[in-house]
């Protein structure tokens, strides 16, 4: 490397976080810098981890030591010095946030400007005070609908979940929301003292008794004789009705189980109030261009725009005075609505006109999240820093990537540098240097392969990202499978789906495309997943997954499946007790060795023993997770290894046992690399290990927690339990966006293993952008032919190739190039 080169750079000397092994780089700041290798190669310990950690780090040294509790720190990295490094801000790919009232508008901060404009410049009912800003937001008590609090629905009770069978007696359980035991023999013999039989069929009761006992809001109290084998004193009872007894169970309760119980007797509807706005009447009685502040927080970003750039480019408007009911023809109207404008059109840009600013984070894609924040740090005005992204074209559409792309440049060019996590060539080729790590994954790399030019790659040998950058990498050859039969579905409604019909093969891998907010996920992740479930006749997985309302008139084909697999970037678990060896279900058998071991026999011990779940056998200090919390002066805690076990989770006798020279703490430190060689001759281990090997996860650790698991990593341990499982019958799997995540030589790996599904008998479905995927599948359904209001009609459908020459189809065009059609 130059001297030219070097200057103007940052410069790594002994990173060491995760798996770099010692690295020293420099990286020229000022440009576009794509760090590339294989999933699990060290790419983002060295973006994220290294360079994004140490620029906070520095940061969080420059605030007061009080202030330092107040904010979410990232730990020191694991480098002997960086040196040219200026501030950093983290664009990384994070699901929707849990909160229920982030939004579009509050990502984007959109919405403040948007308060602003109904306050300073709204069209008010005669006589009505002018409101603050904040008297717009659902977000606070100013502006907070009383009844729901701003969150525009309400959990209640109903008759028909309260009472699920009006033949019983009240004596016989009709009342099912009322409690158990003891509890519910009191509330029994309380209505048998009022004088309502309560041995009579629910059904055959008054209305209104039975209105009273489900829903008064009356206690009265009755005398309670003793009886024989139940009470042996007398009382005063108090009556508690079915809905007064589950919303005081719901607001006081402490007991997470109880709470469970009681929201099954609830749901969620409408708030009546604010009609689902979550605002107070005296906001939305306020208009501007004739809408009110809910309705606009409805309409798709594009019909915003629309609605006010009449106010933005309003003649003379400056001039003019605003009468006492309205500010729109005001100066202060042009400017806040000229602003708001030229955001929006930022994110129209970036092809997200089909979103609408009251759209819940928790229902953007990962994708969309990120370009949400990319466009917002456009519109910042910063320069002189470095944007770390974290594959920036993840679940991007390629027609979606260009304007991405656009952005991207724009931000380089007001004076910035870009660090950018990237998977996609397409993107790699429009860098203006690239930092390869590699060659493998884990163990097997941590190390620079390459840093320069995009061109200068060409030249390393050992370089997969170069393989597939120009063109070596031998293409996913496969000739599509001709379908079984066919799923067909009609009259489809789902968001913007609307009376769609589609016919779905059976017996192959399906690919549905489109751009993005065409429909895909809608009808692959909601509309076929809800069908075949109520089909089958199963429980949901996932809460999140329940309650969907499908519509769709006409279903055949249905008798063809006996399972359903949802195979998601959801956590394998939520603490760190769940592992990739507890998921798969290896380690049952790697706790059935030990236990067969003669020392563990002479001692009475079962599997059970070498379980960290176990408090025989684990580390009494950490109670088996390996790590403790270090509480800190001034600063929020931290984790460190436990100091009894260091990390190993067992007390030290159950260490004592051994099973070929290695504690049951060494299988769970070792790789499934390392494991597939130890159990290669024990056939319940070795399935699961291959199966991992083969979804390319060797590198991964037997006990690494499942909170450190990315959710590609997630995805694919899934995938890999689903093909250890010898099972008859014909299942179908959904997958969304499984190749996000990954380089295109793991594309190619996981491609191979979800034709094995197929070819063992099942129907593959998901939904996709990656074009080597799409390619070598045996259908592809591309939907759109635009986003949103503009998406949700099926624009192609028919085996690759087909699709290709489709001249209604967007990803048409995209797909021929790959195919070289």
């Amino acid at each position: 490397m130059t001297e030219a080169t070097v200057d103007g750079s940052v410069h790594v000397r002994g990173a060491t976080e995760n798996n770099l092994q010692s690295v020293d780089v420099d990286i020229p700041r000022d440009a576009f810098v794509a760090f590339t290798g294989v999933s699990g190669s060290g790419k983002s310990s060295l973006a994220f981890g290294t360079l994004y950690a140490e620029a906070q780090r520095r940061y969080f040294e420059s605030v007061a030591p009080y202030a330092r509790r107040l904010l979410q720190q990232v730990g020191a990295p694991h480098v002997t010095e960086i040196t040219g490094l200026p501030p950093a801000v983290a664009l990384q790919q994070r699901r929707g946030a849990p909160s229920s009232r982030s939004s579009v508008g509050t990502i984007t901060t959109l919405s403040n400007l948007l308060r602003m404009l109904y306050s300073r410049a709204g069209t008010y009912p005669a006589g009505a005070p002018r409101l603050e800003a904040e008297s717009f937001s659902p977000n606070t008590p100013a502006g907070a609908c009383r009844r729901c609090d701003g969150l525009g629905v309400i959990h209640d009770v109903t008759a028909e979940l309260m009472v699920p069978d009006p033949s019983l007696s009240i004596r016989e359980g009709a009342i099912a929301a009322w409690p158990g035991a003891w509890q519910g023999a009191n509330l029994r013999s309380i209505v048998n003292g009022l004088g309502i039989d309560i041995d009579t069929p629910w059904k055959a009761l008054t209305q209104k008794d039975r209105d009273w006992l489900l829903f008064t809001d009356e206690q009265p109290s009755v005398f309670i004789r003793p009886q024989r084998d139940r009470i042996d004193h007398s009382y005063q009872g108090k009556f508690w009705s079915a809905r007064k007894h589950i919303m005081h169970v719901l607001s006081d309760a402490t007991s997470q189980q109880m709470r469970e119980r009681a929201l099954r007797f609830t749901e969620s509807i409408t708030c009546p109030d604010c009609h689902g706005s979550g605002l107070r009447r005296d906001a939305l009685a306020v208009s501007v261009a004739g809408r009110t502040i809910a309705e606009v927080n409805a309409l798709p970003l594009s019909d915003v725009v629309a609605l006010l750039r009449p106010v933005a480019e309003q003649a003379g408007a400056a001039a003019a005075t605003s009468s006492a009911s309205s500010g729109e023809a005001t100066e202060v109207a042009v400017r806040i609505a000229a602003d708001l404008l030229a955001r929006i059109e930022v994110l129209l840009g970036l092809g997200l006109g089909y979103l609408s600013l009251g759209r819940r984070s928790t229902t953007l894609s990962a994708g969309e999240a990120q370009r949400l924040r990319i466009a917002t740090q456009l519109r910042s005005g910063l320069f002189g820093v470095v944007y770390v992204l974290d594959e920036p074209s993840a679940g991007l559409h390629p027609a979606d990537a260009e304007p991405l792309l656009d952005v991207l440049d724009r931000l380089k060019a007001s004076g910035n540098s870009l660090f950018v996590v990237e998977h996609d060539m397409d993107v790699v080729r429009r860098a203006d240097w690239i930092v390869d790590i590699g060659p493998g994954a884990g163990q097997h790399g941590g190390r620079v392969l390459y840093s320069g030019p995009v061109a200068g790659l060409e030249d390393v040998a050992e370089s997969a990202t170069g393989h597939h950058l120009f063109g070596r990498a031998e293409p996913l050859a496969h000739e599509p499978r001709p379908p079984h039969g066919w799923l067909r579905l009609r009259g489809v409604t789902r968001h913007n789906l609307s009376d769609l019909s589609v016919d779905i093969p059976l017996g192959v891998l399906t690919t549905v495309t489109g751009v993005s907010g065409s429909g895909k996920s809608t009808l692959v992740s909601q509309v076929l997943a809800e069908v075949v479930r109520r089909w089958l006749d199963v429980a949901a997985e996932e809460e999140d997954d329940a309650e969907i309302d499908v519509a769709v008139s006409d279903v055949a084909g249905l008798e063809t499946f006996s399972r359903l697999v949802r195979v998601d970037q959801r956590p394998i678990g939520r603490t760190p007790r769940s592992n990739l060896a507890t998921y798969t279900g290896m380690f049952d058998a790697v706790r059935k060795l030990f236990a067969a071991t003669d020392e563990a026999k002479a001692r009475g011990w079962g599997p059970g023993r070498f379980s960290f779940n176990v408090a025989e056998g684990r580390c009494p200090t950490c109670q088996g997770e390996g790590f403790v919390e270090v509480e800190l002066l001034f600063l929020p805690g931290t984790y460190g290894p436990c100091p009894t076990c260091h990390g190993a989770r067992y007390n030290p006798e159950t260490l004592e046992v051994t099973w070929r020279d290695r504690t049951v703490a060494d299988i769970l430190g070792m790789t499934v690399d390392e494991a597939a060689s130890l159990f290669a001759d024990i056939v319940t281990a070795s399935r699961s290990l291959e199966t991992l090997r083969d979804v390319g996860l060797g590198y991964l650790r037997l006990g690494q927690p499942a909170t450190e698991l990315s959710g590609g990593e997630a995805q694919r341990i899934k995938i890999a339990t689903e093909l250890q499982r010898a099972r008859r019958g014909h299942t179908l799997y959904l997958l969304d966006e499984p190749t996000a995540g990954l380089h295109p030589s793991d594309v190619a790996l996981l491609m191979r293993q979800l034709h094995r599904l197929v070819d063992a008998g099942n129907t593959v479905v998901l939904v996709e952008h990656d074009l080597d995927a799409v390619a070598s599948a045996d259908w592809v359904i591309d939907l759109g032919p635009g986003g949103g209001v503009n998406g949700g009609t099926v624009v192609a459908s028919g085996p690759p190739l087909t699709v290709a020459a489709s001249t209604r189809s967007v990803t048409g065009p995209y797909l021929a190039r790959r195919l070289g059609a």
